[in-house]
């Protein structure tokens, strides 16, 4: 998709602030600073229009960005990161079950994991979650291009067998630098704005 206009519509709180409109959206979840602003910069071609932090646990809120007035990114908090309290933890865990359990305009789930490392129980917990859920989703392992080229059949494996992966779901491997993945990215994302 060619991306001229983005706005973020929201950052909301609750279900209440969700947008009123049947665009299709599609959320990112993943680890605290595993580049879930990174892989919506590229995808949107902007260099800082989702902020990046090298803070984890940034992202307190669910982030809408309108793209084109056709698809909904939704920016979820991260999960995974301790210095964030207890309780705003299980705030987090409230408000995005709900979302991605109860809301119709949802589409899919990217879920972003980090490339070079094998996946923790927490990206575990939260593909199990998903398939559950019956949420259709994708798989990014992010920042390919810190593992070295030879590598990454190996760490795709890894990621594929720590995650118990189902053949329905698919596995991208991407990079913001390079913006390796990110046509592959898009193909899936439109695939999914088309289904109800």
């Amino acid at each position: 998709m060619e991306v001229h206009n983005v706005d973020l519509t929201i950052s909301a709180v609750s279900d209440e602030q969700y947008p009123k409109t049947n665009i299709p959206e599609i959320a990112l979840v993943g680890r605290s600073n595993v580049g879930k602003s990174s892989l919506t910069n590229v995808l949107i071609n902007r260099r800082n229009f989702a902020h990046t932090s090298s803070q984890p646990g940034k992202t307190q809120t669910l982030n809408f960005y309108d793209v084109e007035d056709k698809v909904y990114f939704v920016d979820v908090p991260g999960y995974g990161y301790a210095k964030v309290s207890k309780k705003e933890r299980e705030r987090f865990g409230k408000m995005i079950e709900q979302y991605l359990t109860q809301r119709e305009q949802l589409r899919g789930v990217i879920q972003l994991v980090d490339a070079r490392h094998e996946p923790t129980p927490d990206d575990v917990n939260m593909y199990n979650w998903l398939q559950y859920y019956n949420i259709p989703t994708l798989i990014v392992g992010t920042k390919i291009d810190k593992v070295k080229r030879s590598a990454w059949n190996r760490q795709l494996s890894l990621i594929k067998k720590t995650l118990d992966v189902e053949s329905s779901t698919p596995i991208i491997l991407f990079s913001a630098t390079e913006k390796k993945g990110k046509d592959d990215v898009w193909q899936w994302i439109e695939e999914r704005m088309g289904k109800n």
